[in-house]
């Protein structure tokens, strides 16, 4: 969603939903994929929540109206061990992401101003070590450059965790089966709908396992190095309207 269909201002255009009506109506399923909390994403899509499918926190959640379709939680050993690279280092702040709630133990206000837009229910708690229940997802902020001061510290673990940079600011880690492209293939193999089939959005670097589950793969103008790579094809920017210039497109070939 962010950086592909919001715009900078974290907005969805009345250009979408239009659209979506028309595509619904010709019986083609949406799929909202994000790094995002899944009530911030009804949030974000109100008006058509109840029909579509929502994969939340890169993949680790997966649910369609009242109906969880995938839960993929982090073991509690990795999740402390995720914990205590971060210690001691300034400007990170981690988050525990949870079915429908997140936790951190920070009170930085600047901070939490900022995870309000990704996170509408969340909790501070003094003990994140602590934290006892399902975690579907250690997602890390950094101040200035997450790519360059928490990847780093992470990257060793790839062989046992899904770890991705999926913003400026943020690193997720998460089990290995918990990315959008593992939760696609799930749905496509439930609703019988073939790789040919499927046409994806994505602009960083948790999307690139999605962006290899589908045919159609667009990498928005906005896109990171790697996105652009390995997606089939390209779109103009999320501020731009990338993603609503190509569903009029595919539209148009319908008729």
């Amino acid at each position: 969603m962010d950086g592909t269909l919001l715009n900078s201002s974290h907005e969805v255009s009345d250009r979408f939903f239009a659209l979506f009506e028309q595509l619904h109506k010709r019986g083609i399923t949406f799929i909202a994929a994000s790094g995002r909390q899944y009530g911030s994403m009804v949030k974000k899509l109100a008006a058509i929540q109840d029909r579509i499918t929502f994969v939340a926190e890169n993949g680790g959640y997966m649910r369609r109206l009242d109906q969880e379709l995938l839960v993929t939680p982090i073991e509690t050993d990795r999740m402390h061990e995720v914990l205590g690279l971060f210690d001691d280092t300034e400007g990170a702040y981690p988050v525990l992401c949870c079915p429908g709630h997140a936790y951190v133990k920070t009170e930085e206000e600047d901070f939490l101003e900022t995870l309000q837009e990704y996170y509408t229910e969340y909790s501070r708690i003094p003990n994140l070590e602590s934290f006892d229940d399902t975690v579907l997802k250690i997602a890390v902020y950094h101040t200035k450059n997450s790519e360059k001061h928490i990847y780093p510290l992470v990257k060793h673990l790839e062989d046992s965790l899904m770890v991705k940079v999926s913003g400026q600011h943020w690193v997720d880690l998460s089990h290995q089966d918990a990315n959008k492209g593992f939760a696609i293939k799930r749905l496509q193999d439930q609703l019988g709908i073939s790789r040919e089939e499927t046409l994806v959005f994505g602009d960083y670097k948790n999307d690139l396992e999605m962006l290899q589950a589908a045919a159609y793969s667009f990498a928005m103008e906005n896109a990171h190095p790697d996105v652009t790579r390995i997606a089939n094809y390209r779109t103009s920017s999320n501020d731009d309207y990338g993603v609503e210039k190509v569903l009029e497109k595919l539209l148009k070939s319908l008729d």
